[in-house]
């Protein structure tokens, strides 16, 4: 339940990234504000500030003010890093909630056909997860980003963009699936052979119904359990291919971009970097929680072995 608060109070905070770059932060976290300044007990500050070592050259971004505008401080853009931050998390969000669900459907139709039916079915439905199961999922995931990020993705007469977020939902989902689909059909293969799954077929019961009614109430429940854990590897996945710039491109922005922008900062303003990077872990940690949780609450083993 803490883990769910959690979760529940960074999605909302993320909800909120309008009202904040509006009412606090006053600036457009998608535009540069190099030339910009910010009202500090009363006085005008610059938002990029010249360079006082070495030989003076250059500028270096505000630095958290702990109030109202530039909370965070400011990127090498003079951007609002907080703003950024919360509008980042809505693209991470909605990435790796978007991909989840995209893969858990996938994986059920797969997976639940695969093991029902048997067969050729199964054999070719089974040898094509096997390809997609061999390649790492790092590699499939930046290998297929590398492909289409130049043109794009064109299916039939639809055209995805590359600057468009279901470009990285699209490769995000297709990776994983095959990490849900085989234990899904896994589990369909050992129900076809149960008594009331062997009742209603010699009683005459249409495929249709036996899939809708014992089949797949069944299966409901993994499902459920893999959601939360799917997300937070889909977070994960996200991030990194939007820090190497073949995730989310320009001028959207995730926490993966922005730890990618703060990467020159480091040793100057760490928090650009770090407070992305903190938010992904918190939310990663979140949905592992949540996950073990789920698992917990709909597996009765764990019920008897607790009682």
């Amino acid at each position: 339940m803490v883990a769910l608060v959690g979760l529940l109070v960074i999605a909302l905070a993320c909800l909120a990234a309008p009202l904040y770059a509006a009412r606090v932060s006053g600036t457009d976290p998608f535009a540069s504000n190099i030339s910009g300044s910010v009202s500090i007990d009363g006085q005008d500050v610059a938002v990029m500030q010249a360079e006082t070592e070495g030989l003076g050259f250059g500028t270096t971004p505000i630095g958290p003010t702990w109030r109202g505008p530039y909370f965070l401080g400011a990127d090498t853009q003079g951007r609002d890093v907080m703003a950024r931050l919360l509008y980042g998390g809505q693209n991470s969000l909605i990435i790796a909630g978007s991909a989840t669900l995209i893969t858990l459907v996938v994986a059920a139709v797969l997976g639940i056909v695969a093991g029902f039916f048997g067969g050729w079915i199964d054999i070719v439905l089974s040898r094509l997860l096997d390809i997609l199961w061999a390649f790492p999922v790092f590699l499939l995931a930046i290998s297929l980003s590398v492909v289409t990020i130049g043109h794009g993705l064109v299916i039939g007469p639809v055209t995805i963009g590359s600057d468009s977020l279901l470009l990285p939902i699209l490769i995000i989902a297709l990776v994983y699936v095959p990490y849900v689909a085989r234990p899904i059909r896994g589990q369909v293969l050992q129900l076809r052979r149960t008594e009331f799954v062997l009742a209603a077929r010699g009683l005459g019961v249409p495929r249709g119904r036996i899939l809708r009614v014992d089949v797949l109430p069944n299966v409901a429940t993994t499902l459920i359990v893999f959601a939360p854990l799917t997300m937070a590897l889909n977070m994960i996945i996200e991030s990194a291919l939007s820090f190497l710039s073949i995730g989310v491109q320009s001028p959207q922005a995730s926490w993966g971009t922005i730890i990618e922008d703060g990467q020159s900062l480091l040793y100057t303003r760490p928090l650009v970097a770090i407070a992305p990077g903190v938010a992904i872990v918190l939310t990663v940690l979140a949905l592992n929680v949540l996950g073990d949780g789920v698992r917990d609450a709909l597996d009765p083993r764990a019920k008897l072995k607790m009682r």
